[in-house]
């Protein structure tokens, strides 16, 4: 990977077929793994390669993820402990949470 590579245009994907969303920066690919229901997505797992960590790759990710809930009328189930912990640091999202699943943000249990 460049040093130059530019962290802030970096472009996620629906990857519908693999059931996750997607940046690749030059040769690496970052990922958030994800279970679609008809009604709620589960947010699994995130990944970022060691040599992407430190620059909101994480976070550029779940955003999407959860706006793309958002627009899609799905409840979102925080299994990711990252995904939880952004959610609490961004209460905006909380919303999106239901009820039974509220125990999975820490502190979010409003």
């Amino acid at each position: 990977m460049s040093a130059d590579a530019d962290f802030e245009q970096i472009t996620v994907r629906d990857n519908e077929g693999e059931e996750r969303y997607e940046a690749r920066i030059g040769d690496e690919l970052a990922i958030q793994e994800y279970a679609r229901q008809p009604r709620r997505v589960s947010l699994i797992h995130t990944e970022v390669p060691p040599a992407l960590e430190g620059h909101g790759i994480a976070g550029k990710l779940t955003r999407f993820a959860l706006d793309d809930a958002r627009a899609r009328g799905l409840e979102v189930v925080p299994a990711c402990s990252y995904v939880a912990a952004y959610i609490r640091k961004h209460p905006e999202y909380l919303d999106l949470v239901p009820e039974y699943a509220r125990h999975l943000v820490p502190g979010g249990a409003s």
